[in-house]
């Protein structure tokens, strides 16, 4: 594979470390997002996790990570590695165009030529050496031309998840798993994921992007360029004296957009877009039902008990418990519980509903409750 160690010597890996993790609300707070936790019983948060997978990739010099200002002493504490020019603040969430795009311009003036990947902070992955495989297969395609994703095959018919819709094969060079993508499907009704299921031609969307940046910056220009005009205003004051005061003025005015929408579904219309299906196991842990289920080995007569120092007593009952309070909880005869206890908050749903947390979340904004967010 001639093309690989050069697309490799030009790849920065790029951390989006930003959201709140609503479905996982009490846990997950504006002050503590989910990737601050150890949702997996590693002893890592999800953060240090994501880094520790990446660089063996990249090399610690070699990877950005972009969140938001009130995060930055809790991430540089998480990843000591971390230089300082790549932290990449932000001053208010503007969604993952805005956040992958600055952090695509800013890497395009200083390395001409970059390769991106943009690999979210809070997911877990196992098997590393396959997700190690697919990376190297995504740059190759990346370094072709091409807008890159790593779908899952999916193992069950989630309603959780976003699909890719894949098509053909592709000849690259390298690249030898890499298909192209007919379209992007937004979360299905349970019936029509069982469809998506038994198809075989459609992938989880995990989220991952890998392109060069100057590809991903053109796709950004021609669905948003007045976003992409704000981006590249930035990134030309970034290293320099004026970035605060351009930040201030330009940050604020762009448009939140998701890069599945601005980057991705455009790409795919026009035959821009493969995918790379990745042969790891993987989870955005997106609620309670998902944690349970990492910790149970997905046998549902168990109870998963996360928590420093949680005190449960259980008697014919399953689902998860997350405590940080120290107080006695007892569970007796119930299935599929989800108990989460913290000083301030107490959320007792169970995994059928973990779902509709986030809507808990938008009532108590409506609410003003803003104490407990």
């Amino acid at each position: 594979m001639p093309q690989l160690p050069d697309a490799l010597d030009r790849f920065y890996s790029v951390i989006p470390a930003g959201g709140i993790g609503s479905r996982l609300w009490p846990l997950s707070r504006a002050d503590a997002p989910k990737f601050l936790h150890d949702l997996t019983g590693s002893g890592q948060t999800l953060l240090r996790d994501t880094w520790d997978r990446l660089a063996p990739l990249n090399g610690d010099q070699r990877i950005m990570v972009v969140t938001g200002r009130a995060h930055r002493a809790a991430v540089e504490k998480q990843l000591p590695e971390l230089r300082d020019p790549n932290v990449v603040l932000e001053s208010e969430p503007r969604d993952s165009t805005a956040a992958i795009g600055l952090a695509a311009a800013i890497l395009e003036r200083r390395h001409p030529g970059v390769i991106i990947g943009s690999f979210p902070a809070d997911h877990v992955i196992t098997g590393e050496s396959l997700f190690r495989s697919a990376v190297h297969e995504a740059v190759v395609a990346a370094d072709a031309g091409y807008i890159v994703t790593i779908g899952i095959r999916p193992t069950e018919a989630s309603i959780g998840f976003g699909y890719i819709k894949s098509d053909g094969p592709l000849d690259i060079p390298g690249a030898e798993s890499a298909l192209s993508v007919d379209s992007f499907v937004e979360k299905p009704d349970p019936e029509v994921a069982e469809r998506y299921l038994a198809e075989g031609t459609y992938l989880w969307n995990a989220g991952m992007f890998i392109a060069r940046a100057d590809r991903l910056l053109e796709e950004i220009g021609a669905s948003e360029p007045a976003l992409l005009a704000g981006l590249l205003e930035l990134a030309e004051a970034w290293d320099t004296p004026r970035r605060g005061a351009v930040v201030d003025k330009v940050w604020p005015a762009l448009k939140k957009i998701a890069i599945d929408y601005s980057v991705a579904e455009p790409a795919a219309a026009a035959g821009k877009l493969v995918v790379i299906p990745g042969q790891f196991e993987w989870d955005d842990v997106g609620d309670f039902a998902s944690i349970a289920k990492l910790h149970s080995g997905g046998r549902k007569a168990n109870l998963a008990i996360l928590g420093e120092g949680a005190r449960v007593l259980a008697d014919s009952s399953s689902g998860i418990v997350v405590s940080h309070t120290g107080r006695m909880i007892a569970l007796i005869g119930v299935e599929d519980i989800v108990v989460i206890d913290t000083p301030d908050a107490l959320l007792v749903t169970t995994s059928a509903n973990a779902q509709k947390v986030k809507a808990v979340v938008d009532a108590l904004k409506l609410s003003g409750s803003s104490d407990v967010l």
